[in-house]
């Protein structure tokens, strides 16, 4: 499927029906996109925007349950699940751009080295408690840690979420040695959390990010389609997190 290659952006309020609110555009979004989507959707003027966030299995749920915003955004992969599936989405999907995997402890708890992934996998051994979500982040994890050989260990010691927020404020309360891991975006957002960086590259998963229009979509929804496909926009998403899809 043909893609223009960008990244995006928009606003966090309550998501509408349409005669709640007919003149916002109503646009769902995976949540790990969230830090850039309010400052980059501020320039536009066309219409307001009213956003809500859900983990990507929400997402899909919410999509094969009836819902059709004016804008998607979502996993790439989801967006082309629904694209080939007729009716679902409108015309050519934006592509946005990628969120790695960060790696996270609280303040004042033992700092394991994370340097190269053999350092990690010892972490991840030595740590009383896992932390991850059962979204996309915590997906990749599954497969890392079933690469490993290590899924049934983790298991025992994992506390999973269903976003990355809740699993940010876990390690942000938590005791004893625990380590968590989450969006790169989403622990940006969140202050007092020792960041230890991104997973080291040798097994850093991204997941990458796109944007559609749904058949209902009105020209302002595609002109906000177009805003989001410009540098401005680009260098709004690079600055909260969202690095250029490759």
């Amino acid at each position: 499927m043909m893609m223009r290659r960008r990244l995006l952006p928009l606003v966090a309020l309550p998501f509408l029906p349409a005669s709640a609110h007919a003149a916002a555009l109503r646009v769902l979004s995976a949540g790990a996109v969230e830090p850039g989507l309010a400052p980059a959707v501020a320039g536009f003027g066309d219409a307001p925007v009213v956003i809500e966030y859900a983990t990507a299995p929400e997402l899909r749920a919410r999509i094969l349950a009836g819902a059709r915003p004016d804008l998607l955004v979502a996993p790439i992969a989801l967006i082309e699940e629904f694209a080939a599936a007729a009716g679902r989405l409108r015309g050519v999907p934006l592509l946005l751009g990628r969120v790695g995997i960060g790696v996270v402890v609280r303040p004042g708890a033992p700092v394991p080295d994370i340097a190269d992934a053999a350092s990690l996998r010892r972490a991840v051994e030595a740590a009383e408690t896992v932390v991850f979500n059962r979204a996309s982040t915590g997906q990749a994890m599954d497969r890392l840690f079933a690469a490993w050989g290590i899924t049934d260990a983790v298991t025992l010691r994992a506390v999973r979420f269903a976003t990355g927020a809740e699993v940010l404020a876990r390690v942000l309360a938590g005791q004893g040695a625990e380590i968590g891991f989450a969006a790169i975006t989403e622990i940006h957002m969140v202050p007092g959390l020792r960041y230890l960086g991104p997973v080291p590259a040798e097994v850093q998963n991204y997941t990458t990010y796109g944007a559609a229009l749904t058949p209902q979509s009105p020209p302002e929804a595609a002109a906000l389609l177009r805003h989001l496909d410009s540098a401005a926009t680009r260098a709004v998403l690079n600055a909260a997190g969202i690095e250029p899809a490759r």
